[in-house]
């Protein structure tokens, strides 16, 4: 029933439009809880520990698609500094060199653009992370900072792959080997969103899903961020401090056959007070990898509910470089399957 019911309304909230933001009166979004997941203990020496945590990491990906990700081993200081370096880049950069970055092209690593009007209120930065990092050279300890950032983050993504084939009853590997997430290509989009007298209406970014394995969040200034629940309501994110925000992407749900979700989200500016920088990282398969519904998924009650398609294609389905990491989702969605 609570599946039938968000895909009743991720049919009624368009991925390409942001119309249902347009007006004065934007969604209403609601307090709830939100998992936490302790990451080190995941891992626990403990077996008994080790089960408690994987019950619980199951139940967020069972019942939510999103949780936040705490004890994950990057310190503070590197998060720290890599939202500094972000704003850094945002204040310190001149225009015209920020513009070198505009030009969209097939081929493009770095790309940067800014958008102000009722549906979407935001400057971004988007760069290639991985396998090899794209950035510009300027401010001074820009790349650095994101360099340490994304290596560290490197091990916590395997990890959660792991942690989520050992729920999924596969081996520990099955995941990381089945979107080959060594080589994975990853993009990294950071936003600057201006206060809400500032903006040009209450939209930040319109609703949407995210391609690949996870995308993880990270934000100096909280609230803004708002998530679809599997039972049609909209959830507020406040991310504890130095915490991540984790959400599932379209291709885990279709590398599961839809057992489990990736879900809506967007962001509203009509609350902000300060300006808001965040940092939201795509982990993806490797350009070159076909993902389709594995058939550990699949059977006679649960036929395959995904066409299949490597996610280069999946990336310029739509005409859009890769690097503009564009769901193509519900393209992909087979029809009479829920």
């Amino acid at each position: 029933m609570a599946q039938a019911l968000v895909q009743e309304v991720y049919q009624s909230n368009s991925l390409s439009s942001s119309a249902h933001f347009s007006n004065s009166k934007p969604i209403l979004a609601v307090d709830d809880e939100i998992p936490t997941i302790d990451y080190l203990n995941l891992f626990h020496d403990d077996p008994d520990q080790r089960s408690k945590v994987l019950q619980h990491l199951s139940k967020a990906c069972d019942e939510y698609g999103f949780f936040y990700l705490v004890n994950h081993g990057i310190p503070d200081s590197v998060i720290e500094g890599t939202l500094k370096g972000i704003a850094d880049f945002f204040e310190l950069t001149k225009e015209e060199e920020k513009r070198e970055h505009q030009k969209r092209t097939t081929n493009n690593k770095i790309m940067w653009d800014q958008n102000s009007h009722s549906g979407e209120n935001r400057e971004y930065l988007k760069v290639i992370a991985h396998p090899e990092l794209y950035c510009p050279n300027k401010p001074l300890g820009f790349r650095e900072a994101l360099e340490e950032y994304f290596k560290r983050f490197q091990d916590v993504k395997i990890g959660l792959a792991r942690a989520i084939s050992k729920i999924l009853g596969f081996e520990e590997s099955y995941i990381e080997k089945a979107l080959k997430l060594e080589s994975g290509f990853d993009v990294a989009a950071m936003n600057l969103y201006p206060p809400n007298f500032q903006s040009k209406g209450s939209t930040g970014i319109p609703s949407h899903t995210d391609p690949g394995f996870i995308v993880s969040l990270i934000q100096d200034v909280n609230g803004g961020l708002q998530v679809l629940s599997h039972n049609g309501k909209w959830i507020n994110v406040y991310i504890p401090r130095n915490a991540f925000l984790i959400q599932l992407g379209d291709h885990l749900e279709i590398l599961t056959n839809g057992k489990y979700k990736s879900h809506l989200h967007h962001v509203v500016v009509e609350k902000n007070k300060l300006r808001r920088i965040s940092l939201a990282t795509l982990h993806g398969p490797d350009l070159d990898t076909f993902v389709a519904p594995a058939t550990e998924f699949v059977d006679g009650f649960h036929p395959p509910a995904y066409r299949g398609m490597t996610y280069k294609d999946s990336l310029e389905a739509n005409g859009h470089g890769v690097i503009e990491v564009q769901s193509c989702l519900e393209q992909l969605r087979l029809q009479n399957h829920n």
